[in-house]
């Protein structure tokens, strides 16, 4: 690869024109090795956005833009992975397909689009704007760590499909894998998205990703698992301190720019396969070029439980 060439862990989107607690998200590019770019993206104005580029972030949501180095190997299997949950309600419980193959029977991408859209939010940390995964029926979301890193204070601002808007507060973090978990405040009753044995997922499987790229919310995209077991060094070459290496992770030709970072990739049946969470650019630009990573869902499944118990 050429010494243009990075991955980068996605960034987030700058908010176009949003509410005042609105956030933009976070994205991820590539650099000597491949480098990536998390996906919360800092949100655009309303016009369609052009591909989003490292240099053209705001200020604000440089925290955000962090530069990983991308270790392309096979994953050994990781602790994080052997985590049980125990949740301390039944609302706070995490669903298990029953059925948790990828190849699905019978939906058109279209019904699982439609299916699966009201369990992704959009995340807003008042500097960045990523995505989230409704997993509990009580309001807990699952996105990544970068993601709420961006937050002023412990409360983030989220928007469902449907335009409401709700305040989440940080319930846990786990910065060795990436993932954190908020839970909208006030009560309610909400339709998460069921896990899928991420174990059962093939190289070649349809899949769609969903969440907010450039703030754009609710924006389905649709690939096939490109490659299983990827590593991913979130490791940043601008400062010392060390990032975290994700294992196990599933790579994915659909499209995933900043501001996806947290949504959500899920198989024909309308279920959770994984939380996309890095991208790979080459040269200068930091926007899909087909090249897109996400945490399995066991792992994120076993983190999930871990901060909700």
């Amino acid at each position: 690869m050429s010494e243009e060439q990075g991955w980068v862990p996605e960034p987030a989107a700058q908010p176009q024109h949003m509410p005042t607690n609105h956030v933009p998200p976070h994205v991820p590019h590539m650099q000597h090795p491949p480098q990536w770019y998390l996906p919360s993206a800092p949100v655009v104005p309303p016009a369609v956005p052009a591909p989003l580029k490292r240099h053209s972030l705001g200020k604000g949501v440089a925290a955000v833009l962090a530069a990983v180095a991308l270790s392309i190997t096979s994953a050994i299997g990781g602790g994080v992975a052997a985590l049980e949950l125990r949740p301390s309600t039944p609302g706070s419980s995490v669903i298990t397909a029953q059925n948790s193959s990828s190849k699905s029977g019978t939906s058109s991408l279209a019904d699982v689009a439609a299916a699966v859209t009201p369990s992704v939010v959009s995340i807003n940390t008042g500097s960045a704007v990523g995505s989230g995964v409704i997993i509990t029926e009580d309001g807990a979301i699952l996105t990544n760590a970068h993601v709420v890193a961006t937050a002023r204070g412990t409360t983030v601002q989220i928007t469902f499909s449907n335009g409401k808007t709700a305040t989440a507060e940080i319930v846990g973090t786990d910065p060795s894998t990436d993932l954190a978990v908020v839970k909208v405040t006030g009560g309610g009753t909400f339709t998460p998205l069921a896990f899928a044995d991420s174990a059962n997922v093939h190289v070649g499987d349809t899949v769609l990703a969903v969440g907010s790229p450039l703030g754009l919310q609710s924006s389905v995209t649709s690939g096939i698992v490109s490659a299983l077991n990827r590593t991913i060094d979130e490791s940043s070459e601008s400062r010392a301190a060390a990032g975290p290496k994700i294992t196990g992770a599933i790579q994915t030709d659909a499209a995933i720019n900043p501001g996806n970072s947290g949504g959500a990739l899920v198989n024909t049946s309308g279920q959770l396969i994984g939380i996309n969470t890095a991208i790979a650019t080459s040269g200068s630009a930091a926007g899909n070029i087909g090249v897109g990573f996400a945490i399995s869902s066991n792992t994120a499944k076993a983190v999930a439980q871990q901060l909700l118990g």
